[in-house]
């Protein structure tokens, strides 16, 4: 199986790349299961530039095309995510909702850091996932900006976070090989 863990925010001084390469050295840790990193800085998509609907499946852009070969390689997806505003962050949102079939009958799990923990925005990216028809499973981890990062800036997280982990890929891991029998 393979598994992606997006990290969603390409904001100068994010935070969010310390987090994702902490969840990916946690799921290194896991036997039978490839976990890779993948940085939307590393796959600019301009705002939704499609005429058609994603559900048709039908890409003009190239880097509609690169975006949908890199999704689709995938049994599952950890989204890594900041809280804006209430939410999941635009560039994240974006790389979402420009493909559909891709994300279908696939398994996901969500990570995010902020003021609350990013609370909020794992809810929207849970609604957004059921449209999908992405199951989402219901271990999240959720990072304090004023526990788990000194000084607001450098992340350290609590080791209350390995056991939450832990579980949160045990359910992923389960969902996205009993989701790849029927794809």
């Amino acid at each position: 199986m393979k598994i992606a863990i997006i990290l969603g925010s390409t904001r100068p001084g994010r935070k969010g790349e310390a987090v994702a390469r902490w969840v990916l050295a946690k799921a290194k840790e896991r036997p039978d299961v490839d976990y890779e990193l993948i940085d939307l800085l590393d796959h600019p998509l301009p705002h939704l530039d499609e005429a058609v609907s994603a559900s048709r499946g039908v890409y003009a852009n190239d880097h509609t095309k690169a975006w949908s070969a890199t999704i689709a390689a995938f049994d599952g997806f950890v989204f890594v995510t900041p809280e804006y505003n209430h939410s999941t962050s635009g560039v994240l949102k974006n790389a979402i909702d420009y493909l559909y079939a891709e994300w279908n009958n696939k398994a996901a799990a969500f990570v995010s850091y902020g003021a609350l923990g990013g609370a909020r925005a794992i809810e929207h990216l849970r609604a957004i996932s059921s449209e999908l028809q992405l199951a989402h499973v219901r271990q999240q981890l959720s990072f304090s900006l004023f526990t788990d990062f000194e000084n607001f800036a450098e992340f350290s997280p609590s080791p209350m976070h390995d056991a939450a982990a832990s579980v949160l890929f045990d359910q992923l891991e389960s969902w996205a090989g009993a989701l790849k029998t029927i794809r």
